[in-house]
């Protein structure tokens, strides 16, 4: 797949370097545009197409959210977070309203940073897919965990309480998608072990499994929470 086109506005050159370094430090996304000025940034939308933007809220020709609900009034086709040390509440709300997928707030860590923009990849490579989704798919790009049972009152023979909550503790520190050998790896057991105890969620819909298909050998199931 090819790689997301991402716009950087954001006035300061200083913090605009960190931004785009960040970006260069993912996988799955391209800079195409870095926009100083709101007017800057509706020139090189039209221009470049990104299909993401990291918009910041304090530009010197006008505020993010007006420049948001410009580029919504237009149909532009992409998403945007906001990256901005504004946290008035109302203006936050309207922002929402206005639509983005995440909201930042200045300073902020590399770790939140990737998680966004990780989470961003996931749900745009899901409506890349074009197939019908279902409640767990949409509940992992709303990040909606819903409340249910992590262990059944009686397992399967040959499993037990305590690996399987060593198998979901392990997952629910992570943020992609993992294969049985790299959940082994993770919890020290044994590989045959974790792949009883991965088939066992999946079928009661703790988990979720997803087939990745490599440009060689065999496809390769890989879960998460």
């Amino acid at each position: 797949m090819e790689p997301i086109r991402v716009l950087i506005v954001e006035d300061d050159p200083m913090v605009m370097e960190i931004n785009a370094e960040f970006v260069s430090k993912l996988a799955g996304f391209v800079l195409v545009g870095k926009a100083f000025t709101a007017k800057e940034a509706l020139s090189l939308i039209k221009e470049v197409h990104p299909q993401f933007v990291l918009l910041d809220y304090f530009l010197p020709d006008m505020n993010g959210l007006s420049l948001l609900q410009l580029i919504r009034n237009e149909n532009y086709p992409l998403d945007v977070i906001l990256l901005t040390a504004n946290r008035e509440p109302q203006h936050i709300q309207e922002i929402f309203r206005a639509g983005v997928v995440d909201y930042i707030v200045k300073p902020f860590r590399f770790d939140r940073f990737q998680s966004a923009l990780e989470q961003y990849r996931y749900t745009f490579e899901k409506f890349k897919e074009n197939q019908p989704l279902e409640q767990a798919d949409l509940d992992a790009m709303t990040k909606v965990q819903t409340k249910r049972p992590e262990v059944e009152d009686s397992l399967p023979k040959g499993l037990n309480d305590r690996t399987m909550k060593q198998v979901l503790q392990f997952l629910k520190g992570q943020s992609e998608l993992l294969s049985s050998d790299e959940v082994a790896a993770g919890t020290g057991l044994a590989r045959v072990t974790v792949r009883r105890y991965l088939e066992y969620l999946e079928k009661k819909g703790s988990i979720v499994m997803e087939i990745q298909y490599g440009s060689v050998g065999r496809p390769m199931n890989k879960y998460r929470l």
